[in-house]
């Protein structure tokens, strides 16, 4: 189903219907700040399996997620007081940030280390649909077969067919991945330069 939300004012009724289908397992093609991402609810482990499968994903690499903010992060990660000031100064923002992750986190979410990828992108579609549901969302770039990335979504919707339940038109996306730093121990690593400005941590 494609399903059209206007991405600066998102309907509730449209944000509803998204959310009742994720909380039945359902797998959604959404818009971020910076691709289109694939997600599920974070506490459905079925639906985080059916992602796996569909990415051709080894689960030694684990999929990042989404938080609707910085109250919602420190539910699922272990924040500091660094890691908070930090965030606060960049979130809502096109980065992925590497903290520990807490007891709320399922374990296939999890790297060895224990870390998670958590995001709060500037976007208010994907926002809307966290804060409705409860609970995070998973979120991995909506790739084509070959790998690379499709910015449009009734391509998207015509690629994945009935492999995802619902795939949102939701404007257009930047096309540039998340900068991803980790914030492991207060020590700041950029592990990729991507949009967002990186200098505070260089």
């Amino acid at each position: 189903m494609l399903l059209s939300i206007n991405p600066q004012n998102p309907q509730m009724r449209l944000i509803r219907k998204v959310v009742d289908t994720l909380r039945q397992g359902g797998i959604v093609i959404y818009p971020t700040d910076t691709y289109y991402g694939i997600g599920c609810d974070l506490m459905n482990q079925k639906a985080i399996e059916k992602i796996y499968q569909l990415k051709r994903r080894d689960h030694a690499k684990p999929f990042s997620f989404i938080c609707s903010d910085l109250t919602n992060i420190s539910q699922y990660a272990k924040v500091s007081n660094y890691a908070y000031r930090t965030m606060r100064r960049l979130l809502p923002g096109p980065y992925t940030f590497i903290l520990e992750g807490s007891r709320l986190v399922p374990k296939i979410l999890l790297s060895k280390r224990k870390t998670a990828g958590i995001r709060v992108p500037d976007n208010a579609i994907c926002l809307c649909l966290v804060r409705e549901l409860g609970n995070p969302i998973i979120t991995t770039s909506a790739t084509s077969p070959d790998g690379s990335t499709v910015f449009d979504a009734s391509l998207l919707h015509d690629q994945f067919g009935r492999q995802v339940d619902i795939v949102i038109e939701g404007g257009t996306v930047s096309g540039q991945p998340s900068s991803v730093i980790s914030l492991i121990n207060d020590t700041p690593e950029i592990i990729r330069r991507g949009a967002g400005d990186v200098s505070l941590f260089e």
